[in-house]
């Protein structure tokens, strides 16, 4: 194993802390470019799966697409257009708020009415009850790791990654979470985006670059990812994850081992500028990025060290 992604927390010129990660960037053949860090064990990706487990819904009935089929891999903020989008989602198909099988939660922009259709994950979880209603699958029991469509989840993730998926656990929206390594979740990224045209993996794809806002929300990372570097496909997840893949198939997963999500967009930053994916200015509009602060101004920095 490679020596870790550091993230150093730079205070008036000391480094106070640190933040150690695990980082892999692959070429369109699946060949690895860079590595750190442990990159092949298993890890829970978290919200990082959802265009995989969309791409499951896809093959096994699911005929969403464009503004639907983006809020379907989303980790929204429950903004009102979101929570409309999910609404509608499950009206068209003789459904409602009431079957959805994730928590109650209060939006992250906007709101402070807690309901499950601002919940983050509601649009994967809207998208999961349509493709029972399409497949003639039990509704009630779609989040049970035995549902027929859990069980296509976990398939479909075990051929995107070319790894053997244990036992799942459970997602903070309260669905199965299966664990594979962020090798795994390069390579699933990277064939998500050179699919042929029309392909279920193009077509997720297709949709997350369109509607990057739906994907996110407002100063959300994937979304600013998405506008600002022509041809992205970005998905974050809990606990320091974030996947993306560039137009042509280059991919990077990483990881921040404590979880701390101020550490990951330095590490995915540096990377999409040592690809060359990113310019300098660019880079700085990107939400994640804020300065070190010492009595309300700038004092310091987040200094990523790619191994």
């Amino acid at each position: 194993m490679s020596n870790p992604v550091l993230v150093e927390v730079v205070r008036s010129g000391f480094v106070e802390s640190v933040h150690r990660g695990a980082l892999v960037v692959l070429a369109p053949d699946g060949r690895p470019v860079l590595s750190a860090g442990d990159v092949t064990s298993p890890i829970y990706p978290r919200s990082s799966s959802k265009p995989l487990q969309a791409l499951a819904m896809l093959r096994h009935g699911l005929g969403l697409d464009g503004e639907d089929l983006a809020l379907a891999c989303a980790s929204h903020s429950g903004e009102p257009r979101h929570v409309r989008g999910v609404l509608d989602l499950l009206d068209r198909f003789g459904l409602g708020e009431g079957d959805l099988r994730c928590p109650e939660a209060v939006p992250m922009v906007g709101g402070t009415k807690a309901r499950r259709a601002a919940m983050n994950c509601s649009g994967k979880h809207a998208a999961m009850l349509v493709t029972c209603v399409e497949a003639g699958w039990d509704r009630p029991g779609y989040s049970d790791p035995e549902h027929p469509l859990q069980r296509a989840v976990a398939t479909t993730i075990e051929e995107l990654t070319g790894e053997r998926i244990a036992d799942p656990g459970v997602d903070g929206c309260g669905a199965p979470l299966f664990p594979y390594s962020l090798t795994g979740l390069a390579r699933a990224f990277g064939r998500l985006v050179t699919g042929a045209a029309g392909a279920p993996g193009t077509r997720i794809a297709d949709a997350m670059r369109a509607h990057p806002w739906l994907v996110a929300g407002t100063g959300r990372e994937d979304t600013a990812l998405m506008r600002g570097v022509d041809g992205l496909l970005a998905k974050g997840g809990a606990e320091g994850v974030h996947a993306v893949a560039l137009a042509d198939g280059t991919s990077i997963a990483l990881k921040i081992d404590d979880g701390n999500p101020r550490a990951r967009m330095p590490v995915l930053v540096a990377a999409l500028r040592r690809l060359g994916a990113l310019s300098a200015d660019a880079a700085s509009g990107l939400p994640g990025l804020d300065p070190v602060l010492g009595g309300g101004e700038p004092v310091g920095e987040l200094r990523a060290r790619l191994g």
